[in-house]
């Protein structure tokens, strides 16, 4: 098995790709405590200075919270390939395939304009955000404003808020009127 791996936007964060798929959708597991729903997961905390680890589609993205990654790196890609060598699933049984989603908020004459948010998001954000190791999700819409939750290599990441503002908040308002401002949440 050859895992590859990649730098992202995020110093902190490095995306490691096994070659195959990972999960349908995304998880998020910001603290060691979130992944006991995941051995895989379990296995990249138990390395002393990881941080956060996020599975998208077809990679992992793992954050560091002290150390090196020339001495990280080795480790963490052990772990992922025992983990996939072993057979196990990436979640335990009952644990979801994806992150659940808070409740959305938004008022009901604005569903059209949600619709077309979250159709700019899923073909033409999410994809650009994946490729830096993260993920982007629609949490609300209120008085012009689209509150979205940056997840992944992109939480915490020193470019989010250019990504936000320059990116995706200049996407939006080009493409839907109601569209004047884009904050994360």
């Amino acid at each position: 098995m050859f895992i590859q791996t990649e730098s992202t936007p995020n110093p902190a964060t490095l995306k490691f790709l096994p070659g195959g798929p990972v999960l349908n959708g995304s998880r998020d597991f910001p603290s060691a405590r979130d992944a006991k729903a995941s051995p895989l997961a379990s296995a990249i905390f138990a390395i002393d200075g990881v941080g956060g680890v996020f599975f998208g589609p077809d990679f992992i993205s793992v954050t560091k919270s002290s150390g090196d990654w020339p001495q990280l790196k080795p480790a963490i890609l052990g772990a992922i390939m025992e983990h996939f060598m072993s057979g196990e699933p990436i979640l335990t049984p009952g644990a979801g395939e994806a992150d659940s989603s808070p409740d959305e908020f938004f008022a009901p004459e604005h569903a059209e304009t949600v619709s077309q948010i979250k159709e700019l998001l899923e073909t033409r954000v999410r994809p650009t955000v994946a490729a830096d190791g993260g993920d982007i999700v629609f949490r609300g819409f209120k008085d012009g404003t689209v509150y979205l939750h940056m997840k992944g290599a992109c939480s915490g990441c020193p470019s989010s808020t250019a990504t936000l503002k320059r990116g995706v908040q200049n996407l939006l308002c080009h493409f839907i009127a109601e569209v004047k401002l884009v904050e994360q949440v």
